[in-house]
């Protein structure tokens, strides 16, 4: 019997982005200099098969500082980045530290601190509990910035204060950001806005090139972690650029070969902290049961 013929629609930009592919260099960078082993606090990007293989390389995950045995040993801070007290509890604990916060993300600080400094009181749009937010939030004392998560957030978001300002989390769906935007600047006619958008390119243009080819899919997949915030935002993009049957492939995931053999076009992308390694070996799994183009 002849294999199915299955086209794939793969998605382009993919995978990896530039700050992802600085902080395992950093890690990796980080060992060779140092010896192992060499502390990484939070995973350095959400990706399971990446954190393993540094690992193996000499690299020990740890969630806090306190939890590091050898204080003489350094320690790398992840690419989400930290709150302020985090470098700082180094310096008290006499430790060698590098941080490998993504630029991005980075600017992102020095725009909250800048709009702290400059009066206003501010609102970051993102998810709570994820390290970039705590990271964020972080910059700042407290009470002096709040979360706003979705729409409902933003409608029933109070303050007194007069002068305010938002900055976003990177990896958001630029779609539903601009939904909250759009009901806080309603609201609050004066909110200042970032200089240039947060949510980083990156980001943008993985959703972007996912919207463009949804819609001729059967089927969408995206190669990621559950905890990757940009990789879960990719499922909802596709979702909502008409692939109602899109979903996630993590390390823990079966692939559902029962629907693939009912699809005739499946589309294919992967987050920012996905190696392309795993897409390759996605789609070799297909190759072996299907004819492919």
């Amino acid at each position: 019997m002849k294999n199915k013929e299955l086209k794939i629609l793969l998605s382009a930009p993919r995978g990896f982005c530039a700050g992802v592919e600085r902080a395992i260099e950093i890690v990796e960078k980080s060992i060779l200099k140092y010896g192992a082993p060499v502390y990484v606090r939070h995973e350095i990007v959400h990706n399971k098969f990446v954190v393993d293989d540094l690992k193996s390389k000499g690299a020990v995950f740890v969630e806090e500082l306190e939890e590091i045995e050898d204080k003489t040993r350094p320690v790398i801070f992840s690419a989400h980045g930290v709150p302020k007290k985090v470098p700082e509890d180094a310096k008290n604990y006499n430790m060698t530290y590098v941080d490998a916060t993504c630029p991005l993300v980075s600017k992102v600080h020095r725009e909250a601190e800048n709009l702290h400094r400059a009066g206003y009181h501010l609102i970051l749009i993102g998810h709570q509990n994820h390290p970039e937010v705590i990271g964020t939030m972080g910059q700042l004392p407290k009470g002096s910035i709040d979360l706003i998560q979705n729409e409902d957030d933003a409608k029933k978001y109070n303050t007194k204060n007069r002068k305010i300002s938002y900055v976003t989390q990177t990896t958001l769906s630029v779609d539903d950001t601009s939904d909250i935007i759009k009901i806080l600047k309603d609201r609050f006619p004066s909110i200042k806005e970032p200089a240039k958008e947060d949510i980083c390119y990156a980001t943008t243009n993985r959703q972007m090139a996912v919207k463009n080819i949804a819609k001729k899919c059967d089927l969408f997949f995206v190669i990621g972690s559950r905890n990757s915030s940009n990789s879960v935002r990719l499922v909802e993009v596709a979702k909502k650029s008409g692939c109602s049957n899109s979903q996630l492939i993590h390390s823990q995931s079966e692939i559902p070969f029962d629907l693939i053999e009912n699809s005739n076009t499946i589309g294919i992308s992967s987050g920012a902290s996905a190696p392309e390694i795993l897409v390759d070996n996605f789609i070799n799994e297909l190759k072996n049961r299907f004819t492919v183009s």
